[in-house]
């Protein structure tokens, strides 16, 4: 009897288990029901995609970026093939031994392809490790493709300036499109890795020249290399640019400036067209383009001779005598002095308890306007500077174009300062002295240029008072059909100068090179106007001798001119920093530059 209850007992349980494993197993059927639905119905689109995805990659398509010319169709930056190496992180199992790999294929730094694998947050998105590769390393690379998991190789374009520094500070360079950047509107069609300006023209017209970005729908296989393309979406190269310099002029200007640093611009004040825009030193733009080190940047940027400086648009100077351009036009535009009007010259002119000396000892006698330009008598604009005053000198130079941006289609540019008692109660919160306005009558105190003003200041002193916008860019080229469109010159205000006043400008700085102190511009080909300037750094006043004052705190020499006299074609404006006399150092240089501008047989066209 109790073998057989222990039978049903044992039976029972066995009932049991076997209830527990069929419940078991229902469960584990539902459960694996319940995921099924949930994959292939709750997350079945987004899994389809995911899958999609790691067969099928989108390849962005750089466009190149429009040529760039001058004047006469010499090539100023073009772009050249390039091969750059990229790599998918995402399809990568062993960075280390990837990275590894490529030092020894290629020569990079394990290190620096660490930390730029570490700064990428975009798995999914190519990260370019290597531009410019050399045929040797592209094949290297396509020869272990096998082994390169996530490794691409892309064919592209890099950005050329075959004149090297020639025209850099116009021109300017390209730089790779930061990850702050590419969340700015401006570049909100861009992609990472793309080229945009930096600076100079390429900056100024970036939008134009850059272009529109392409896309290519690839399938790949388990390591992410491409097996055949699906879709393509052709990029929209930029459009191309002519600018107004004249490169072989460019060249010629950057010789004569040498290893002095300075400035020559040189315009047609008929239209503002910018012929020349010299400034020195200068870098290449080749290398900025082609990517710097930190170091090297700091290098480049904390270089004492800044040669990243615009000196033409942003360089800011006393303009030294040339400012007596405009008292002598304010003088006979308010009615303060005749042309006839005397000034006794006897070298020294007291104000208070201080007294200004004239450049020349013993003074120049009695002087009348005419010959207080020609000869640039500091005492004759020492008199007509304390009868105007600093806010009627003020007015007429701010007519005259100083003291606000010229409007060049550049970057950056610098205004200068025309000071008046306003600006110096608004700027320094103090009143205005009599003695001021003496060194401002003289283009020196507060008052400061650029080099591109004072070219638009004898250049619309030329123009008998028409002025118009500077400009370096005069056509485009549109890529897609080839049409050309023409930039108009933009005509500034007419500055209202009687013809007497225009006359008397004419005629003394006509004569300041023929007898007076730019006699060093004369030309043998041609009839040249132009006036000196020599402006002071610090005050020499008890320096003996010039050989005395270390060259950095030597004046810096001026010289503006237009040609011919009496049909203007092109305005000059020189400045060389820290060489004395304008007559003497900055003459020579704009005689040589309108010289060559005028030679009939001349070449226009660079081989």
């Amino acid at each position: 009897m109790e073998s057989v209850a222990n039978q049903s007992e044992n039976l029972r349980r066995i009932q049991r288990r076997l209830i527990v494993l069929r419940l078991s197993v229902v469960v584990v059927l539902a459960i694996l029901l319940i995921r099924v639905w949930y994959i292939q119905i709750v997350k079945g689109e987004e899994y389809a995609v995911l899958s999609e995805q790691n067969r099928v990659r989108m390849v962005y398509l750089k466009p190149p970026r429009g040529l760039i010319y001058d004047r006469h169709h010499n090539l100023l930056a073009n772009n050249i093939p390039s091969f750059n190496l990229y790599v998918v992180l995402s399809d990568v199992d062993d960075r280390q031994r990837l990275r590894e790999d490529l030092s020894e294929l290629i020569g990079v730094s394990v290190d620096d392809v660490r930390v730029a694998m570490e700064k990428h947050h975009t798995p999914r998105l190519p990260l370019k490790l290597k531009e410019g590769l050399t045929l040797k390393e592209a094949a290297a690379i396509e020869s272990s493709l096998a082994q390169l998991p996530g490794v691409v190789i892309q064919a592209e374009t890099e950005r050329s300036y075959p004149q090297g520094t020639v025209a850099a500070h116009i021109i300017g360079y390209v730089g790779e499109v930061s990850a702050k950047g590419l969340k700015e509107e401006q570049f909100q069609n861009l992609v990472p890795g793309s080229a945009v300006g930096k600076y100079g023209v390429e900056l100024e017209y970036d939008r134009i020249v850059r272009g529109r970005v392409g896309q290519k729908t690839i399938e790949v296989d388990a390591r992410g290399h491409e097996q055949r393309a699906i879709q393509i979406q052709e990029p929209i190269p930029g459009d191309d640019l002519y600018l107004t310099i004249d490169l072989p002029l460019q060249r010629l200007a950057e010789d004569l400036l040498g290893d002095s640093a300075g400035v020559v611009v040189a315009l047609d004040p008929r239209n503002g067209d910018v012929l020349v825009l010299a400034s020195h030193p200068t870098f290449d733009p080749n290398t900025l383009a082609r990517g710097l080190t930190v170091s090297q940047w700091n290098q480049i940027r904390h270089d004492p001779k800044k040669p990243m400086t615009n000196r033409a648009t942003q360089g800011q100077y006393p303009p030294g005598s040339v400012f007596k351009l405009v008292v002598a036009a304010a003088g006979l535009e308010s009615g303060s002095i005749s042309r006839s009007t005397p000034v006794d010259c006897r070298g020294q002119f007291a104000i208070g308890d201080r007294v200004f000396k004239d450049w020349k000892k013993g003074g120049h006698g009695l002087v009348t306007l005419h010959e207080g330009l020609v000869h640039s008598c500091d005492i004759y604009f020492y008199t007509l500077g304390q009868q105007l005053g600093i806010d009627q000198i003020a007015h007429y130079a701010v007519q005259l174009g100083l003291g606000h941006r010229t409007g060049i289609d550049l970057p950056a540019e610098n205004s200068g300062i025309v000071p008046s008692r306003e600006w110096k109660e608004r700027a320094l919160g103090k009143p205005w002295y009599p003695g001021e306005t003496i060194s401002v009558a003289i283009g020196q105190g507060f008052v400061t240029v650029t080099p591109l003003q004072m070219a638009s200041l004898i250049g619309t002193i030329a123009n008998n008072g028409v002025q118009y916008q500077p400009r370096v860019v005069r056509q485009l080229k549109k890529r897609q059909d080839g049409t050309l469109v023409d930039i108009a010159p933009s005509r500034s205000e007419t500055v209202q100068l009687q013809q007497e006043t225009l006359t008397a400008l004419h005629e003394a700085l006509r004569d300041v090179v023929v007898s007076g102190t730019g006699r060093r511009a004369q030309s043998r080909g041609i009839t040249i106007s132009g006036k000196t300037g020599t402006a002071q750094v610090v005050s020499l006043d008890n320096v003996e001798s010039e050989d005395d004052v270390p060259h950095a705190l030597r004046d810096h020499a001026w010289f503006v001119a237009y040609a011919p006299s009496d049909d203007p074609k092109i305005a000059v404006s020189v400045i060389v920093e820290h060489m004395g006399h304008g007559g003497a150092i900055a003459a020579p240089i704009a005689r040589a530059i309108i010289d060559e501008y005028f030679q009939p047989d001349r070449v226009v066209m660079v081989p």
